[in-house]
Order: structure tokens, then C-alpha cells, then sequence
């Protein structure tokens, strides 16, 4: 009976990873929140010390914020490692070995993007370094799952035609939402979070002004940044976009609650993905009315990755049940029992 204790331990770890990779998340959120991505100007050394001997005396301001996050991604790194090495130690399944040697080499791009970012001094790649940690928290949350207890139970349901609609919507809903997640990357890398300062109107009316008398008058009077056309629009099109996701989550997260051949967990699982996206709703409108507040901003990027993984998580779990009820003589159930008996 040792093998389940190695996968249950595989599993635990997996999350404990995924957890680590929010915090690293929510540090990155705060150092875009504070402005902050250029406080340290070198890498991967800090103001010319070895980063992990950099004087804790210097953790003033926005050095704390960008030191700190470059601290956290590396103590992910280790984590990530452990992981794969945990993985091909207690794990037999080939794709999930796989999957581990895929989260090593995300890892790896990521600390490499994120050091560019600084040395290029490119916003672009600061784009780049926050959608690809959004994907890496989803592969994290995936390996917990498929080495969890439940992942063995998920076995065919009599209404497979019912779940694979409600998987194809699934998948396209976790699509729109990475969708979003670019646009409000693109905003908080280009400083536009306040491009349209009020909500839910648009600078007092329903559709934002572009033209170039409208823009020139909108700078006169603002106290930020000067803003343009294409930062309006950006913002709108989030916006809009986000009506789109709520409406899809709300579809696809009840008509999975109303599948009651689902495990209780996967069920009740789309009414907590219904539940985040109304919270990131709420937090992206409390982030114009509270001036783009670091903490407030900083939630709203956390809701963005729990909402992301969890559309991926479900559609992972559909996915395997759709597939067991195509494939029949692959019984879960059954090859759960033979891994018991190894």
C-alpha cells in the first residue's frame, strides 16, 4: 500500500506548487501595480550584488517589490524542480512525467523573459512574462488534478452527448477568458488601467470618445498620464469582453452544477467558477473607483489566474469523461483498482 502514499504526496506537493505560483502571481501584480518593474535596473544580479546576497538595508520602496518577486520566482523554480524530480520518482504515467518536464521548461522561459524585461527594457515582454504565468499556475493545477483520488473515479455517464456540448462550451468559455486576461495584461503593461476613469459609464456616456478633439480635451483635464485613442479603446474592449465572460461562465458553470451524474466536487465546482468571475467583476470595477489601487489591482490579476485555472481544470475533467465514454473498455475505475495493486 506504499504507492498510493507516493501519489498522495505527489498530489499535495502539486498543489502546494500551484499555491506558491499565486503568491509569485500576486508579487508580480504588485510590482505592476507600484510601478516598480524597473526599480532593480540589472539582472540577474541586484544593483551589481549577487541577488541572493542583496542587503535587506535596500529593501526600500519599489526595490522590495521587484526584489522580493525575483526572490519568490526563484524559490518557484526550486519548487518546480522538486516537482518533476518528485514525478519521476513516484509517478509511472509517461504523459504526466511529460507534464512535468514542460512545467521545468515554462519555469525556465519565464525567468528568462521576466530578466529581459528588465535588461530590453521592453514592455512587450512584460506582457509576455504575465500571460505565460497564468498558463504555468493552469499546468500546475492540471498535474494536481490528474494525480488526485478523483482523477481515477471519473468514469462515462449515460449523457455523454450532454457533456461534450458542455465541454466544447467549456473549453471555448476558458478560451475567452485567457483572451481577457491578455487584454488586461496589455492595459497594465501599457499604464492604460485608467484610460476611461469612470464605470459603468465611459466618460459619462455609453461608447467611448475617439476623436482627436475629444482625446486633446480629455488630456487637458487629466491628472494622469496623457492617454490616447487606441488606450481608450483598449479599455472598452476589456470591458465589453468581460460582460462576454461572465455570461459564459454563467452558462457553462450551471449547466455542469446541473449534471448529476458529475462527482459532487466537479458540480459544485461550476458554481465556485460562477462565483470568482462575479468577484473579478466586482474587483475590476473597484479598481477604477478606487483610483487603481495597488491591493484592489493586485485581487483582480489573483481572481484573472483562479478563474483561468479553473476553466482549465474543468475542461480537463470533462474532457476525461467525455473521452471514457467514448472508450468504454477504458475503465478508470478499474485501472485505478490494478494501480492499488501494484
Amino acid at each position: 500500500m506504499l504507492y498510493p502514499l507516493q501519489r498522495r504526496l505527489l498530489h499535495w506537493y502539486s498543489i502546494f506548487l500551484s499555491g506558491a505560483i499565486l503568491v509569485l502571481i500576486c508579487s508580480g501584480g504588485l510590482v505592476t501595480s507600484h510601478g516598480a518593474g524597473m526599480a532593480v535596473p540589472d539582472w540577474p544580479n541586484s544593483f551589481g550584488y549577487n541577488m541572493f546576497m542583496f542587503p535587506i538595508s535596500r529593501w526600500i520602496g519599489g526595490v522590495f517589490f521587484e526584489h522580493t518577486h525575483r526572490l519568490i520566482a526563484s524559490a518557484v523554480g526550486l519548487f518546480t524542480l522538486i516537482l518533476f524530480g518528485l514525478t519521476w520518482i513516484f509517478e509511472d504515467r509517461r504523459w504526466v512525467r511529460w507534464l512535468a518536464g514542460i512545467a521545468v521548461l515554462a519555469v525556465v522561459v519565464q525567468g528568462i523573459i521576466g530578466g529581459l524585461r528588465v535588461t530590453e527594457h521592453n514592455a512587450l515582454l512584460g506582457l509576455f512574462h504575465g500571460c505565460l504565468a497564468q498558463g504555468f499556475f493552469s499546468l500546475a493545477a492540471v498535474i494536481a488534478l490528474v494525480t488526485s483520488p478523483l482523477w481515477p473515479r471519473l468514469g462515462a455517464v449515460s449523457n455523454s452527448r450532454d457533456l461534450r456540448i458542455i465541454r466544447f462550451w467549456t473549453v471555448i468559455v476558458t478560451g475567452m477568458i485567457f483572451v481577457q486576461l491578455i487584454l488586461g495584461a496589455s492595459m497594465r503593461h501599457s499604464h492604460t488601467g485608467l484610460a476611461i476613469p469612470d464605470f459603468p459609464t465611459v466618460y459619462g456616456g455609453v461608447l467611448p470618445p475617439l476623436d482627436s478633439a475629444a482625446i486633446a480635451s480629455i488630456n487637458q483635464s487629466r491628472s494622469q498620464s496623457p492617454t490616447t485613442s487606441g488606450l481608450i479603446l483598449l479599455q472598452f474592449i476589456h470591458r465589453v469582453w468581460a460582460v462576454f465572460v461572465v455570461m459564459g461562465v454563467a452558462s457553462a458553470g450551471v449547466a455542469v452544477y446541473l449534471q448529476r451524474l458529475l462527482p459532487p466536487i466537479v458540480r459544485k465546482s461550476g458554481l465556485v467558477w460562477l462565483g470568482f468571475v462575479m468577484m473579478q467583476f466586482g474587483l475590476g470595477a473597484w479598481t477604477i473607483w478606487s483610483n487603481k489601487a495597488a491591493d484592489i489591482a493586485t485581487a483582480h490579476v489573483l481572481f484573472g489566474a483562479l478563474i483561468l485555472g479553473l476553466g482549465v481544470l474543468l475542461s480537463v475533467v470533462l474532457s476525461r469523461v467525455v473521452r471514457q465514454a467514448l472508450h468504454p473498455e477504458q475503465d478508470p475505475v478499474r485501472s485505478g483498482l490494478r494501480e492499488l495493486s501494484v
